[in-house]
């Protein structure tokens, strides 16, 4: 038997799991696969999934060049278990494990659609220059009472003291005391899943929180975003509310963001490589010339549903052009005060909405490819940024129309890949831009 399986199996058997969800991360971040009987998980062989689902839109419907990126016979992939993935379901009735399948073409090859193997290639670019990337995620989402009308706005949920927040509570304790027993909870399935989720805050909106990951391995932290976030749904369905990592779902509301704090360091001494002479590292001022060189290309990873656009707006405290400056939390990419082995880059563009593997890999892409043409970054930026002029794109098809132009970009991400999620985003676009709002409605109708 192959070693991960032996591994599995004994997992399995030490933990009495009687079910196994076999999960795959599709183009949005969300899990698709199966469930499977625990004794019959290793003795069927590999699970296989059509390799159609990895690229439905956000709808789950199929673009219209659905067959241009898959086998017109709708064919199977070989789903490979990650035995690093391997975690308990808290919140399951009978004793479940989650594992996170790697998606393999018949051939057995990486399959190039599926967005944890985009993360694995990128990776792999760094372990060919003797580099590892090291990632800390911070995460925001709101918590709102239940609505079952998608016409009717977002509302805060009610907390223990019987009343919603109506005011401002930026870190505030007590505000998220109002959720007391759902805070107690997430601890308790984040430990129960081996997720190193470390602070928690109250951010500025209305029962918005943030929580903050520890530092590690990046394919480790995106496999850690993408369970929190099944997580995070399930417990606030078991607290009688709803939690949404809308990048903007609320109109009078400030935006959810995924930033991601970066580091590289050396694969065979541990040393961070922007550590050396301070702020004047070369290595470092090039990292982030590659955040601004290749940011309008990758913005749709960043930025990757019609209403994350709603975030990147002036006077919303979100990047809105492609400024850097060290602790200037106003800039696209802050390096924050640290001692030289925490040296690192915030990129603070990601919306709370990101598939985290498309995420990892377009920030750590772009500042490996700034490195390697030693890049040199605009000077620091002083004062208010988003004062400035706006320099990114300000609607999904537009932030679509630069992607898979960089040929060094198309090499690390495959121009399968990046065809297929521009016709699966474009296709999501058009559909939404059918909808009429009544916005349009109320100003349009006899005024025009």
């Amino acid at each position: 038997m192959n070693p991960e399986y032996a591994t599995i199996k004994q997992w399995l058997h030490e933990h009495q799991i009687s079910e196994v969800e076999c999960l795959v991360p599709d183009i949005t971040g969300n899990a698709r696969g199966k469930f499977v009987p625990a004794n019959q998980y290793l003795d069927g062989g590999e699970p296989r999934l059509p390799e159609s689902i990895l690229i439905q839109t956000v709808t789950g419907e199929y673009c219209d060049d659905h067959w241009d990126f898959v086998e017109p016979t709708d064919a199977d992939m070989i789903l490979r278990p990650d035995p690093s993935s391997l975690r308990v379901v808290p919140w399951a009735r009978e004793p479940t494990a989650q594992i996170i399948h790697d998606c393999c073409s018949m051939d057995g090859s990486l399959h190039p659609l599926a967005t944890r193997n985009v993360l694995r290639n990128v990776l792999a670019e760094y372990e060919r220059e003797g580099l590892r990337p090291v990632v800390a995620p911070e995460v925001e989402f709101y918590l709102v009472k239940k609505n079952t009308d998608p016409d009717l706005e977002l509302g805060p949920p009610v907390g223990r003291s019987g009343r919603a927040e109506a005011a401002r509570m930026s870190y505030s304790i007590d505000a998220v005391s109002e959720f007391e027993d759902f805070v107690e909870d997430m601890y308790d399935f984040a430990e129960a899943q081996r997720l190193s989720v470390d602070t928690l805050i109250h951010e500025n909106g209305a029962a918005q929180m943030e929580i903050n990951f520890l530092h590690g391995d990046a394919m480790d932290l995106a496999d850690q975003v993408f369970v929190f976030k099944r997580t995070i749904r399930e417990l606030a369905h078991r607290h009688g509310m709803y939690a949404t990592f809308m990048s903007k779902p609320m109109q009078r509301e400030p935006g959810s963001a995924l930033h991601i704090h970066q580091s590289i360091v050396s694969a065979d001494t541990g040393d961070n490589i922007f550590s050396e002479g301070g702020n004047d590292n070369p290595r470092l001022l090039s990292y982030i010339a590659g955040l601004q060189r290749y940011t309008p290309e990758v913005i749709s990873f960043y930025a990757p549903n019609v209403n994350s656009y709603r975030r990147l707006a002036p006077e919303l405290s979100a990047p809105i052009n492609l400024n850097w400056g060290y602790d200037n939390r106003t800039t696209a990419f802050r390096v924050p005060h640290s001692s030289p082995a925490a040296m690192r880059v915030e990129n603070r563009f990601p919306g709370a909405d990101v598939n985290p593997y498309l995420a990892f890999a377009a920030t750590l892409a772009s500042g490996l490819l700034g490195m390697r043409q030693a890049l040199q970054p605009s000077e620091p930026h002083q004062g208010t940024a988003n004062e400035d002029e706006v320099e990114v794109a300000r609607s999904l098809e537009e932030g679509l129309r630069s992607l898979g132009t960089t040929p060094e970009l198309v090499e690390m991400f495959g121009e399968r890949f990046l065809n297929a999620y521009a016709a699966v985003k474009l296709d999501e676009f058009e559909e939404f831009n059918q909808v009429i709002s009544s916005w349009e409605r109320e100003h349009l109708l006899l005024q025009v």
